[in-house]
C-alpha cells in the first residue's frame, strides 16, 4: 500500500462523487469506474487506464493526466482547466462542453472525440491528432494548434480568433465560415 494516499480501485468502481482531490493513482486500473461529479482535482492520473469511465461532471482542475488512456470515456462537462493532458489517448472520448481552457494537450490523441461546445481557449494542442473530431461550436481562442493534425474535423461555429494553426493539417476539415469568430 505505502503512502496514505495511494488507492486501490477495482475496474468498473462506483465513485460517484467521490473526493479523490490530490490523489496518487499513477498508472491505476480506472477501466470504466464511474467517476461522475468526482473531484479529482489536482490528482496524479499518470498512466492510469480511464478506458470508457464516466467522468461527466467530474472537477479534474490542475490533474495529471500525462500518457493516460481516456479512450471512450465520458467527460461531458467535466471541468480539466490547466491539466496536463499530454500524450494522453482520448479517442473517441465525449468531451461535449468540458472545459479545457488553460490545458496542456501536446501530442494527445482526440481522434473522433466529441468536443461540441468545449471551451479549449488558450490551450495547447500542438502537435494534437484531432482526425475527425467534432469541434462545432467550440471555443479555440487563442489555443496553439501549431503541427495539429486536424484532418476530416468538423468546426464548423467555432470560435478560432487568436488561434495558432501554423502547420496544422487542414485537409477535408469543415471550418466556420469565416476562420474568426468573436
Amino acid at each position: 500500500m505505502g503512502r496514505e494516499d495511494d488507492y486501490t480501485i477495482e475496474p468498473g468502481a462506483d465513485l460517484i462523487g467521490a473526493n479523490l482531490k490530490g490523489a496518487n493513482l499513477r498508472g491505476a486500473n480506472l477501466r470504466g469506474a464511474n467517476l461522475r461529479g468526482a473531484n479529482l482535482t489536482g490528482a496524479d492520473l499518470t498512466g492510469a487506464n480511464l478506458t470508457g469511465a464516466d467522468l461527466t461532471g467530474a472537477s479534474l482542475i490542475g490533474a495529471n493526466l500525462i500518457g493516460a488512456n481516456l479512450t471512450d470515456a465520458k467527460l461531458r462537462e467535466a471541468n480539466l482547466i490547466s491539466a496536463d493532458l499530454s500524450g494522453a489517448d482520448l479517442s473517441n472520448a465525449d468531451l461535449h462542453w468540458a472545459k479545457l481552457y488553460g490545458a496542456n494537450v501536446t501530442g494527445a490523441n482526440l481522434s473522433r472525440a466529441k468536443l461540441q461546445g468545449a471551451n479549449l481557449s488558450d490551450a495547447d494542442l500542438s502537435g494534437a491528432n484531432l482526425t475527425g473530431a467534432s469541434l462545432i461550436g467550440a471555443s479555440l481562442i487563442g489555443a496553439n494548434l501549431y503541427s495539429a493534425n486536424l484532418t476530416y474535423a468538423n468546426l464548423t461555429d467555432a470560435k478560432l480568433s487568436g488561434a495558432n494553426l501554423t502547420d496544422a493539417k487542414l485537409s477535408g476539415a469543415t471550418m466556420p465560415d469565416s476562420s474568426i469568430h468573436k
